[in-house]
C-alpha cells in the first residue's frame, strides 16, 4: 500500500510507467477505431480520419500550455486534471457514438490529444527523480509503457462482447474511462503535492534567443522532433504504399506495422544503458545511420521483406534518436527554465509528428513511394550538421 506521503526517488518511475501505459492506451485505440467511427458517423468518407488528425493536432497545440500550467501550478494538479479530461472525453466519445454525433466525437478526440500532451511529460518527472547518469535509462524505460499501451488500447475493443447493449465501439471508450480513473488515482497518490522548484519567478529566465544559442539544445530537440517526424511520415505512408500501390494484402501491412511498433519500444530495454556507455552523441549518430539504412532498404526494392526490414530499422532508429534527445535536453536549461524548455521541445516533437502523419498521404500520392523516401533526407542532413557542430564531449551524461 502506498503511504499518503508521496513516493519519491526511483520508485516513482515504475508508477509513472503504469499511469503512462494506461493513459496512452488512448492513442492506439483511436488509431485503430477512430477512422472507423468517423466513417460511421459522417456521410462523406473524406472526413473519416479527421478525429485521429484532431487528436494529433490537439497533442501538438496542448504541449506548451501544459508545460506552462505545470510551471505555474505544479505537475500534480495538471496531471490530475488531465485524468479528469480523459474521463470526460471518454464519456463524450460514448455519447457521440450512441447519439451518432460526428462533431461531438471530434471534440472528444481533441480532449484525448490534450491528455496525451500532459501524460508525455511523465518522462521529465521520472528523470527529475533520479541522478544525472540514470536519466537515459529512465527516459528509455518510460518508452516501454508505449509497448504496453499498444497492446492495451486495441484490446479494449473486445469489451463490446461483454456489453452488447452499447453501440459500436462505445464499450471500448467506457473501458478507457475506467483506465483514466485508475491512472488518476495512482497519480494522486504518488505525485508530490508541492510546486516544482523551477517555479521561482524571482529568478530571471533566459530569452528564447539565448536558449537556442546553444547548439546542444538544437541537437537535442532535432533528434527527438526530427526523428519523430520522419518516423510518423514513413510509417503512416507504408500501409497505403503496400496495399494501394503494390497490391499487398492488409494482413501483410498489419504484420509490418506491428513489427515496427515492437521495434520502436523493445530497444528501450537496452538503449538507455547504451547511451550511458557509449554516449548520446554516438547514439544520435547511430540513429541517423539506421534511418539512412531504412531509406536505402525501402528504396532498393518493394518486396515484403524489404518493407519489413525497413520498418523495423525505422523503429530502432526512432528509439535511439528519441531517447538520446530526451536524455540530453536537461543539460540545456536551469531548473527554473525546465518547464519552458520542455514545453517547447514537446510542442516541436508533436508538431513534427502531426506534420509527418498528415502530409504523408498527399506526398505519397504526388511523388510516389520513392519520392516520399527522398523527401526525408533534409532532416537527416540537418542532424548530421548539428552533430558536426556539437562535440561529443558536450553530450556526456554524468
Amino acid at each position: 500500500m502506498i503511504a499518503k506521503t508521496q513516493v519519491q526517488g526511483p520508485a516513482i518511475v515504475w508508477w509513472l510507467m503504469l499511469t503512462q501505459a494506461l493513459s496512452l492506451s488512448t492513442a492506439p485505440l483511436m488509431v485503430l477505431v477512430g477512422g472507423l467511427v468517423g466513417q460511421q458517423l459522417h456521410p462523406q468518407p473524406g472526413f473519416a480520419t479527421l478525429p485521429v488528425a484532431l487528436m494529433i493536432i490537439g497533442t501538438a497545440v496542448s504541449a506548451l500550455p501544459a508545460a506552462k500550467a505545470a510551471q505555474r501550478w505544479g505537475r500534480r494538479p495538471v496531471f490530475l486534471t488531465s485524468s479528469g479530461v480523459g474521463i470526460v472525453s471518454s464519456v463524450l466519445a460514448c455519447i457521440a457514438i450512441d447519439g451518432q454525433s460526428f462533431w461531438l466525437f471530434c471534440l472528444a478526440a481533441i480532449g484525448f490529444g490534450a491528455v496525451i500532451a500532459v501524460i508525455q511529460q511523465s518522462r521529465f518527472v521520472a528523470m527529475d527523480a533520479v541522478a544525472a547518469d540514470q536519466k537515459p535509462v529512465v527516459a528509455a524505460r518510460l518508452l516501454l509503457a508505449g509497448l504496453l499501451s499498444a497492446f492495451i488500447g486495441p484490446e479494449l475493443t473486445s469489451l463490446a462482447q461483454w456489453f452488447p447493449a452499447l453501440p459500436g465501439f462505445a464499450a471500448a471508450f467506457m473501458g478507457l474511462a475506467v483506465l483514466f480513473v485508475i491512472s488518476g488515482a495512482v497519480l494522486f497518490l504518488v505525485l508530490p503535492p508541492l510546486r516544482l522548484a523551477q517555479q521561482n519567478h524571482d529568478v530571471a529566465q533566459r530569452s528564447l534567443a539565448e536558449l537556442f544559442s546553444q547548439p546542444t539544445l538544437w541537437l537535442a530537440v532535432a533528434a527527438a522532433a526530427g526523428g519523430y517526424g520522419v518516423m510518423a511520415y514513413v510509417m503512416t505512408a507504408t500501409p497505403l504504399s503496400m496495399t494501394v500501390q503494390y497490391g499487398y494484402d492488409v494482413n501483410d501491412a498489419k504484420w509490418v506495422i506491428q513489427s515496427h511498433i515492437a521495434a520502436m519500444f523493445l530497444p528501450s530495454l537496452i538503449s538507455g544503458q547504451l547511451i550511458r556507455w557509449l554516449g548520446a552523441w554516438n547514439m544520435v549518430l547511430a540513429g541517423v545511420l539506421i534511418y539512412s539504412l531504412t531509406l536505402l532498404v525501402a528504396w532498393w526494392d518493394q518486396s515484403l521483406i524489404h518493407y519489413w526490414v525497413g520498418l523495423v530499422l525505422l523503429g530502432l532508429g526512432w528509439n535511439l534518436l528519441f531517447v538520446a534527445g530526451t536524455s540530453v535536453l536537461p543539460q540545456c536549461y536551469e531548473p527554473h527554465e525546465a518547464s519552458r524548455v520542455q514545453g517547447i521541445n514537446d510542442l516541436l516533437v508533436f508538431a513534427f509528428q502531426a506534420i509527418g502523419a498528415l502530409a504523408s498521404g498527399a506526398v505519397l500520392l504526388l511523388l510516389g513511394w520513392h519520392g516520399l523516401l527522398l523527401s526525408s533526407l533534409p532532416i537527416l542532413a540537418l542532424l548530421c550538421l548539428l552533430l558536426w557542430r556539437v562535440p561529443a564531449r558536450r553530450l556526456a551524461i554524468s
